[in-house]
């Protein structure tokens, strides 16, 4: 199984990718983009990190560009992830329904932002 981190880089942007300490790297990243919402919440949106250019999560990133690693990523975030690197269709409890199609499509996950 993969470690799926989520970091904050240097100029800011969220990143989700595959971690690997050894090469110093995270690979296939890609960008949450957080959009507000007309309810006053926040919704994500998760595209390869070259998006408009590539359409497919690919690429790696030197560790030495992360200014911050967040301690948990969500459950739903990481299959969603998992279902766009791989291009297979992840189960879980309750279903992914709520989480919107990869490439485009929005999700929210303001209840796991903290106000």
């Amino acid at each position: 199984m993969y470690d799926i981190r989520l970091v904050k880089l240097v100029n800011g942007d969220m990143v989700l990718g595959k971690w690997n300490e050894e090469k110093g790297n995270i690979a296939d990243p890609a960008i949450l983009q957080t959009i507000p919402t007309q309810q006053g919440g926040m919704q994500m949106l998760l595209l390869p990190f070259g998006y408009p250019f590539d359409q497919e999560m690919t690429g790696e990133i030197e560790l030495k560009h992360v200014i911050y690693q967040y301690k948990t990523v969500p459950e739903e975030l990481k299959t969603k992830y998992l279902e766009a690197t791989t291009n297979l269709t992840l189960s879980a409890p309750g279903g992914l329904g709520n989480l919107g199609g990869m490439g485009g499509g929005v999700a929210d996950f303001s209840k796991f932002l903290k106000k």
